[in-house]
């Protein structure tokens, strides 16, 4: 009997061939067959990039199951520092006040381009975001935005999406289908961090601007995939999103608060606010498809 998995259907052929590969290579760890599994089944990204992690979760959900017995954990893999140690990195941390032309034209960094100030970032957002940081898993892309001067401004975070999200897919109108098929073209900014030394009015706005400009090219050259929306969450009880509406997001309602791991369907987190920004004028038709 055929059972679906992370939205893969699995026949009972496949199952059984990888409780053979598992149980052929005791040697190996979860890594290796993580890797395995995306070479034998061609899993890879439109980049070529193999998927090891999405391989891992379907090992995992096998193995919660029932179907097959992984070897025990051993380390962190090489390319995954979940619980990445961050230091401290000397910075300015002057106040910067004003008008916004006075810090303008910002510069914009993408990390993955530009990695040379990535554990200033790191540690900004460790020290000065009230959620911390630790390495993101999955697709993302990181920011760091400096002023005119290269004092550093702020750090943006943009990651996976949400797997459900009631307001943002009634405001999509997709199926599960589509949605299953489609999500990885929406991302979430899932850090929004302006210096606490920094007093310019209007600053996260443009900020957000500029940023946005530039995230569906950004995000194409480094995985090969289009974006069609970004969407973000908002603790209401710190922050109005005062910035996110000067911005022209468009703001959908509420998050019901419970996480993907509230099994009970009870309240796990604060309900936020849900705002988004289409990327593209057809993101309904190029997300429903």
């Amino acid at each position: 009997m055929s059972i679906t998995v992370q939205g893969r259907r699995l026949e009972p052929e496949q199952i059984e061939s990888l409780r053979h590969l598992v149980e052929q290579h005791p040697e190996w760890s979860r890594y290796r067959l993580s890797r395995e599994l995306c070479g034998l089944w061609e899993w890879r990204a439109p980049n070529g990039q193999l998927q090891d992690m999405a391989a891992r979760g379907l090992l995992l959900k096998l193995e919660a199951r029932g179907y097959l017995r992984l070897p025990a954990k051993r380390w962190a893999s090489p390319n995954r520092m979940l619980h990445k140690q961050v230091g401290p990195v000397a910075h300015l941390q002057e106040p910067i006040a004003g008008p916004l032309a006075a810090v303008r034209p910002v510069e914009v960094l993408e990390l993955s381009q530009q990695p040379e100030p990535l554990p200033l970032y790191e540690w900004l957002l460790h020290e000065h975001h009230y959620l911390s940081y630790s390495s993101p898993v999955g697709l993302n892309l990181k920011y760091l935005v400096r002023d005119r001067h290269g004092r550093p401004l702020g750090c943006l975070l943009f990651g996976s999406a949400a797997w459900k999200c009631a307001p943002r897919d009634q405001f999509i109108g997709w199926s599960a289908e589509a949605r299953q098929s489609h999500l990885q073209q929406v991302t979430n900014n899932c850090r929004f961090l302006l210096l606490p030394w920094v007093e310019v009015p209007h600053l996260a706005s443009h900020v957000l601007s500029q940023v946005l400009h530039r995230l569906p090219g950004d995000w194409q050259r480094k995985y090969a995939r289009r974006l069609d929306l970004v969407e973000t969450f908002v603790d209401t009880s710190r922050f109005t999103g005062a910035c996110y509406r000067a911005a022209n997001w468009i703001a959908l309602g509420q998050t019901t608060g419970r996480t993907r791991q509230d099994r009970a369907h009870q309240l796990q987190t604060p309900p936020k606010a849900v705002w988004v920004y289409p990327l593209h004028p057809q993101f309904r038709r190029r997300l429903c498809a």
